[in-house]
């Protein structure tokens, strides 16, 4: 007698062993809580409230149209990698050919899986900081390689120190993966501590892939890519995308820069995994970069009042708060509530309803901190800070 296919459980066997041991996001798992409560504010998910700006959703519409609806180059519209080269030669002082050392991609998350698994080996060694946006290590597994996590601290600003990086170097050390401004912390790098850190990926022969996702997004500082620096740019992978700085993330559209040679490799497997990004977005994504600058300017101003409004509530209530220097994000310490980060959380959620993100959900660094988003309204901001002070007791 046959059993119905319904009825039979595929083996564990049959998943792979690295794909068997990758963690759940952190992230995701707590919004199915959220998702499935009423009257919730969220100050989770890492998300511009704000709409794509008009002009370039009129754009993709346009497009649409025309009949822009077939497949483009593996690397992209030539016309959109003309526009990218131009504005990272303006914007970061990088250079790079058009026709050879960029590709279009399914935002920076497919960027990052091309590099890297264009570039490791198996059992190959990627090097990054924690606390760090959750992807980083489960993509590094992904790759075959092995994650190396380097742990900041607030009282460095959650800046990467020379002197750890050069610990944690050894003879499989392959690539170092930074981002900044980081998500969760804000944290940012000046030009002569990155000079600092390019001297150590020199002297021992190690391939950068930099996200920069969030460089617009740089309160007071000049942001400074580190593909820029002395002897830089020819070991360097340059990832940045539309997703924050242009609030669209639904148009899942990134860019990756590199020397030739890299890139030839990262489109190889793009090639046959993805093809080519949708040509909407890409359409999209020209307009963003040919007339988005004011626009992101506006945003990143209403941004920064809004840092400002929550470092201010959270040293009130008692809480220890970084102030970001980038990104969207707060990450302050809850350490003086006497909770670990997971209980602080979910109790904040369940009592309060108000929804933040546990620290570890970012590395183990992050316990002790929860992630709070202020990409959302003034309004609800206002409301969430009251709902904490609540729950603290203040």
């Amino acid at each position: 007698m046959h059993l119905p296919l319904s009825s039979v459980s595929p083996s564990p066997d049959f998943i792979a062993e690295h794909v068997r041991g990758i963690p759940r996001s952190g992230i995701r798992d707590f919004f199915e809580i959220v998702q499935s409560m009423t009257g919730v504010i969220s100050l989770g998910i890492g998300e511009p409230d704000f709409v794509t700006p008009w002009h370039i959703r009129e754009a993709a519409i346009y497009a649409l149209e025309r009949g822009k609806t077939g497949y483009t180059s593996n690397l992209g519209l030539l016309r959109l990698r003309e526009a990218i080269a131009e504005y990272v030669a303006t914007g970061y002082r990088l250079t790079y050919d058009p026709a050879t050392e960029v590709i279009v991609t399914v935002g920076v998350s497919e960027g990052l899986d091309l590099a890297l698994r264009a570039v490791l080996n198996p059992g190959d060694e990627v090097i990054y900081h924690e606390p760090c946006y959750v992807s980083y290590s489960p993509s590094i597994a992904l790759a075959h390689g092995r994650a190396v996590a380097i742990s900041t601290r607030e009282e460095d600003e959650f800046k990467l120190r020379p002197d750890a990086l050069r610990a944690a170097i050894t003879p499989r050390s392959k690539v170092l993966l930074l981002n900044f401004p980081t998500n969760p912390t804000g944290g940012i790098m000046t030009a002569d501590e990155l000079e600092e850190i390019a001297a150590i990926c020199r002297e021992h022969n190690l391939l950068v892939i930099t996200d920069e996702i969030y460089s617009e997004l740089s309160y007071a500082d000049t942001h400074t890519s580190i593909a820029s620096l002395p002897g830089m740019r020819e070991r360097t992978i340059f990832l940045h995308g539309f997703s924050k700085a242009f609030a669209m993330t639904g148009f899942r559209i990134g860019y990756a820069c590199a020397p030739a040679p890299l890139i030839d490799a990262m489109m190889r497997i793009h090639q046959y995994g993805i093809l080519c990004a949708p040509i909407v977005s890409q359409e999209a994504a020209l307009e963003a970069l040919r007339h988005g600058h004011s626009d992101m300017l506006e945003m990143r101003d209403q941004y920064r009042l809004r840092r400002n409004f929550l470092v201010h509530a959270f040293r009130n209530m008692g809480l220890p708060c970084f102030e970001p220097r980038g990104a969207f994000y707060l990450f302050p310490s809850i350490k003086p509530t006497g909770k670990s980060s997971h209980d602080f959380a979910f109790g904040l959620l369940k009592a309060h309803q108000v929804a933040v993100v546990p620290g570890t959900a970012f590395g183990t660094g992050g316990e002790g901190y929860v992630r709070c988003s202020y990409a959302t309204g003034m309004d609800q901001l206002q409301i969430a800070v009251e709902r904490i002070a609540e729950f603290i007791g203040k």
